[in-house]
C-alpha cells in the first residue's frame, strides 16, 4: 500500500491532485484543516514487497489562552505566544524597538486615514518639548487639506514646514535642512496593492533613505492587517506604530501586523498632541491584551 499526503488550499484542489497522481483507485483516508487550508490522506495498493512507511501524528495544538482568543489573534500565531508567560512570549515572537528619532529622516507611511499627520504631530510636539526644532515635511500636499492640517500644527510649535509632492521636490525639501536637524516626513496614503501608488512611495522612500514607520489604526481584521503590513514592509517599512489602541477593542490585528517582521514602537492612544502616544514593550502589551475590554483604554 502506498500512502499519500498532500496538502492544498481548499479540499477540491486536494482531491484533484491526489487523482492525478494516484488514480481513481485511490482510497481517502483521512482529511483535516491545518494552517492555510486542508490535509487529506489517502492510499494506494502496491506491491507487497514494497515498505509502508507511516509518518508519526502531528503533536497537539496547545489551547489557545482565553486572552488571544477574545482578542481574535490568528490560531498560528496565538500558538507560538501560548508558550510560557505572556510577556515572554511576545518578547521571544514579535520585535519591539524604540523609534529611531535620529539623525535620518523618519517617514511616516500608512494607508489613507491611519493616522500619519496626527502621529507626525505628536512627534514634532515631543521634539520641541524636549529642545530640538524638527523640519517637517508634508508629501501629501495632493489629498485635500492634508498639507493644511500639518500647517496648522507647525504654526502653533513655530517649525519650519516643507510642501513636496514628489520625489523630485522631497530630495529639495531634505537638502535644506540644518546639520543634524531632524526630520519629519508626513508621506501621502498610500494602497501597497495599488501597483501606481506602491511605485509612488518606493520612490519617495528611495530619495529620503531614512527610516519608514508604518502607522497603521488598530482593531482591524488580523488577516488583511498582516497582508498590509508584509506589502509596507516589501516597500521599506521596518516599524510599527498602531494607532487608536484607546478604542480598539480587539488588538489580534497589532499582533498579526507585527509578526510579519516589523518592530513595535509606540502606539497612538489619543488626540492629544501633547501625549497622544506610548511606549510599546511586552509587557505594556501584555497588560493590555489580558485587561477586560471595557477598562483597555484605561489600561
Amino acid at each position: 500500500m502506498k500512502l499519500r499526503v498532500i496538502r492544498a488550499a481548499k479540499l477540491s484542489d486536494a482531491l484533484a491532485q491526489l487523482r492525478a497522481e494516484l488514480g481513481e483507485d485511490a482510497v481517502l483516508l483521512s482529511t483535516r484543516r491545518v494552517h492555510g487550508g486542508v490535509e487529506v490522506t489517502a492510499a494506494q495498493d502496491q506491491l507487497d514487497d514494497e515498505p509502508l512507511m507511516i509518518a508519526p501524528d502531528a503533536p497537539r495544538a496547545r489551547p489557545i489562552p482565553p486572552d488571544l482568543a477574545r482578542h481574535n489573534v490568528p490560531a498560528a500565531l496565538a500558538q507560538r505566544l501560548a508558550e510560557g508567560r505572556l510577556p515572554a512570549a511576545l518578547d521571544s515572537v514579535l520585535g519591539f524597538a524604540k523609534l529611531p528619532l535620529g539623525p535620518a529622516p523618519l517617514l511616516l507611511a500608512g494607508p489613507p486615514g491611519a493616522g500619519k499627520t496626527l502621529t507626525t504631530a505628536k512627534l514634532a510636539t515631543r521634539l520641541v518639548l524636549a529642545g530640538t526644532r524638527p523640519l517637517l515635511i508634508s508629501a501629501d500636499g495632493r489629498r485635500a487639506g492634508a498639507a493644511e492640517q500639518l500647517a496648522a500644527f507647525a504654526r502653533v510649535l513655530e517649525l519650519p514646514l516643507g510642501i513636496a509632492n514628489t520625489p523630485s521636490a522631497l530630495g529639495k525639501a531634505l537638502a535644506r535642512r540644518a546639520a543634524g536637524q531632524p526630520v519629519l516626513v508626513d508621506l501621502p496614503g498610500c494602497d501597497p496593492f495599488n501597483p501606481a501608488g506602491a511605485r509612488g512611495l518606493a520612490a519617495m522612500l528611495d530619495v529620503a533613505r531614512g527610516a519608514c514607520v508604518l502607522v497603521l489604526p488598530a482593531g482591524l481584521d488580523a488577516e488583511e492587517a498582516a497582508e498590509t503590513a508584509s506589502a509596507f514592509q516589501l516597500l521599506g517599512c521596518r516599524y510599527l506604530l498602531p494607532t487608536r489602541l484607546d478604542s480598539a477593542r480587539r488588538l489580534g490585528s497589532v499582533l498579526a501586523a507585527a509578526a510579519v517582521g516589523l518592530k513595535l514602537t509606540e502606539a497612538g492612544t489619543g488626540p492629544d498632541a501633547s501625549d497622544g502616544l506610548e511606549p510599546l514593550t511586552a509587557e505594556a502589551l501584555a497588560r493590555r491584551l489580558a485587561a477586560p475590554p471595557a477598562m483597555q483604554e484605561r489600561a
